[in-house]
């Protein structure tokens, strides 16, 4: 069996192959793009059982694991921090992207139950949609507090009831009646009312998007007493497949509510993870 680590960076990746006992094999250094990648596939040829091992950082190996998953390789990810003690153990001094590549292959080696890569799906989706939809939210929430001041000093005895812009007939009400004023004020508050018009619907019709996707896949969760559609996007996006987890122990230190040991001497005590 070969190990291949690769040292992933925005523009170049370097690949490292070592044997069973970890010693190392060959090296190949390729450009991050389209055609790097085929020379990368063309390179594991040589290789009968392989299996990969890529440092975890997906927002620079998300298009390389594709490419690769699509070619039929196993595809496993390797936590950072697993391999600080793997590189100060290793004969070569120094740090370089070979160095790096060696040590995600030999931890590969090493841990036999690393978190194995899957081609995106719903689940991608779902927390690419939620995460965009919490962005659009704050985004709001910043200009209904702006457009608050710029309306009291207009009209001080203008009411607006909390959490009220948000509504599309209050909105059309208050523009409606700056249509009427001049000067740089009203012509920035009614701005600013357009543009919370506008994230507003585009926030109900990505919540409308989630709650399709949620109940199309993952119904069970929705019928959970107390759980919506954004708290079960959430979830579903941050879990990406609870399947990829060993056991419900190895989801709980997950998710950080699997208690953690903090004891030394006769009183046993636990805490949650940070």
């Amino acid at each position: 069996m070969t190990v291949i680590g690769i040292d992933a960076h925005k523009n170049w990746h370097t690949l490292v192959a070592v044997d069973e006992v970890g010693r190392r094999i060959d090296v190949l250094t390729v450009e991050a793009r389209a055609a790097g990648h085929q020379k990368i596939m063309t390179w594991l040829e040589q290789f009968e059982e392989v299996i990969i091992a890529i440092e975890n950082c997906r927002h620079l190996t998300r298009r390389l694991e594709a490419d690769l998953l699509d070619a039929g390789h196993k595809v496993v990810r390797v936590h950072t921090r697993l391999m600080a003690g793997m590189r100060r153990s290793g004969r070569e001094p120094g740090k370089s992207d070979p160095i790096d590549a060696e040590a995600v292959a030999r931890v590969a080696l090493r841990e036999s139950d690393l978190p194995t890569a899957e081609l995106p799906g719903p689940a991608r989706e779902i927390k690419l949609l939620s995460d965009h939809r919490r962005s659009l939210v704050a985004r709001r929430t910043a200009l209904q507090s702006k457009v608050r001041w710029f309306l009291h000093e207009i009209d001080p005895d203008l009411q607006i009831p909390s959490r009220a812009l948000r509504r599309y007939h209050l909105l059309d009400e208050l523009i409606t009646h700056l249509d009427g004023l001049t000067g740089v004020v009203p012509e920035i508050a009614r701005d600013i009312l357009e543009d919370i018009r506008s994230l507003t619907r585009r926030i109900n019709e990505i919540e409308s998007r989630l709650s399709k996707l949620a109940r199309a896949n993952h119904q069970h969760l929705l019928e959970v007493p107390g759980l919506g559609v954004l708290g079960a996007a959430m979830i579903i996006g941050e879990t990406a497949g609870v399947r990829r987890f060993k056991s419900k122990d190895a989801f709980a230190r997950f998710n950080g509510t699997a208690p953690i040991p903090v004891w030394s001497g006769n009183k046993v005590r636990v805490r949650l993870s940070r």
